[in-house]
């Protein structure tokens, strides 16, 4: 009899702790990311006698949890395998299927708990992460200025206009960049002009002008690139020649069709460099000087390509969708445009599916700023689990992978969203129950085996 007593008592205790199980993941089926449990026990034995059952180990089912979506842009959840990797204020790594995140006071990107999410920064020129993980924080909430690279200008040139300024380069030997009136060009020396704003390294916005007149060749037109003089900084730019940047020729066949183009450059003093298309191109665009900022050795000068819809490949022009043409039409700009942008503000963050973190600004730049990076483990159950929705490696989980979302055997991010408990209430109902009628089945044989010892002691009295 005191065998059936011991082997109840051993089974009350491995059904408490299994019920401790049960009742954390319901107690956890609320928390973001989390993992539900499952205990075993096993039997023991005393010779061939049974000795009732222990306590076994508890193991985590790492099925995917529902995505919820949310309004928050900086929640993430992951569709399929792997952990967010986050520092600790002890310098640890941890992982997580959390990704309910935010900015703190510093600029980190942070869990509930204070620990910096991880990944890489990325390399503003060329989008390529640097492979140097380390806290993703934004250096500030606002945009830097970026100078112009390029102008892009498709223009309609009118094949009926007359030639207002005769002789070769014509229009560019009537400007006056010294004029005090401010009367650089008189109005009926060309016969179009379209104008756009270019920016200096500071977030300096300048005007940039293109002239356009018909030349002394047929289906050819000259045109000047040019900006106030006031602003026209160059080194040595002085005189008639203070704004004046470029000055070339655009030809055109029967049909209108842009078949070819030149450039010569103006260093400011009156000296003009013409443009070899075979070594003087920028990806297949002339391209000119400018300089606004007038820093010493000519560190702020410019160097803007400018794009009039075609491209040079080496051997002849190749006109794109949108290309500047000559038709028998009133002249007129479809479309003038640069890069570039003066300082802004963050408005908005954004993270993708591969995990690059985009931020908007007020200036209407676009940037991406970090990549999240991800971790997954040969065997995940193996990992540590240290609480507030955190683990560590073991020996048992292996060494971390790390690669970006979605290579590598790792699932996407998904925002704004943060997956789920994977915890089934009715599951967790349904085991409470069956451990529920084992413990009651438990004190019965102890309650038996009272009955049946007081029923020997009344025999013996």
């Amino acid at each position: 009899m005191v065998q059936a007593v011991n082997s109840a008592i051993s089974a009350l205790q491995a059904l408490g702790n299994k019920l401790g199980v049960r009742a954390n993941n319901i107690a956890n089926s609320t928390t973001n990311g989390f993992k539900k449990s499952s205990a075993s026990s096993v039997d023991t034995t005393f010779g061939n006698f049974g000795g009732g059952s222990r306590f076994g180990e508890i193991s985590e089912a790492f099925s995917q949890g529902t995505l919820l979506s949310t309004g928050s842009p900086t929640d993430m959840a992951i569709s399929g395998e792997g952990y967010f990797i986050v520092s600790g204020r002890d310098d640890e790594t941890y992982y997580t299927r959390d990704g309910e995140f935010d900015f703190d006071a510093q600029g980190r990107l942070v869990d509930s708990s204070g620990n910096v999410v991880q990944g890489w920064k990325l390399n503003l020129q060329t989008v390529n992460i640097t492979w140097d993980i380390g806290n993703i924080a934004l250096d500030g909430f606002s945009a830097p200025p970026m100078a112009t690279t390029t102008v892009s200008a498709s223009v309609n040139l009118d094949s009926q206009s007359p030639n207002n300024s005769s002789g070769v380069d014509a229009l560019s030997g009537l400007w006056d960049g010294s004029d005090t009136d401010g009367n650089y060009l008189d109005s009926g020396a060309y016969g179009y002009s379209t104008s756009t704003t270019v920016y200096d390294a500071e977030g300096g916005q300048h005007d940039l002008t293109l002239y356009f007149d018909r030349s002394e060749s047929a289906n050819e037109w000259e045109y000047i690139v040019t900006t106030n003089p006031a602003e026209d900084l160059r080194s040595g730019a002085s005189g008639s020649d203070l704004g004046l940047l470029a000055r070339g020729t655009l030809s055109f066949d029967a049909t209108g069709t842009l078949t070819d183009m030149s450039m010569s450059v103006d260093d400011g003093a009156g000296n003009w460099t013409e443009q070899n298309p075979d070594k003087d191109l920028s990806a297949g665009h002339y391209a000119f000087q400018a300089d606004f900022l007038g820093s010493a050795g000519g560190q702020s000068q410019m160097n803007i390509q400018l794009d009039f819809g075609a491209r040079y490949n080496g051997s002849f022009w190749v006109v794109g969708a949108g290309s500047s043409i000559q038709y028998a039409a009133a002249s007129s700009t479809m479309q003038i445009s640069s890069d570039g942008a003066g300082p802004g503000s963050l408005t908005s963050l954004s993270v993708g599916k591969d995990g690059v973190v985009t931020g908007t600004y007020s200036n209407g730049d676009s940037v991406d700023l970090y990549q999240i990076a991800l971790a997954r483990f040969t065997n995940p159950g193996g990992l540590n689990k240290i609480g507030n929705n955190l683990y560590s490696a073991t020996r048992k989980s292996g060494e971390a992978v790390t690669d970006t979302a979605g290579s590598n055997g790792l699932g996407r991010i998904v925002s704004p969203a943060l997956e789920a408990s994977n915890v089934d209430l009715a599951e967790e109902m349904t085991q409470m129950t069956l451990l529920q009628r084992s413990y009651q089945a438990n004190l019965k044989v102890i309650e038996t085996e009272d009955q049946m010892k007081g029923d020997v002691l009344n025999i013996i009295s």
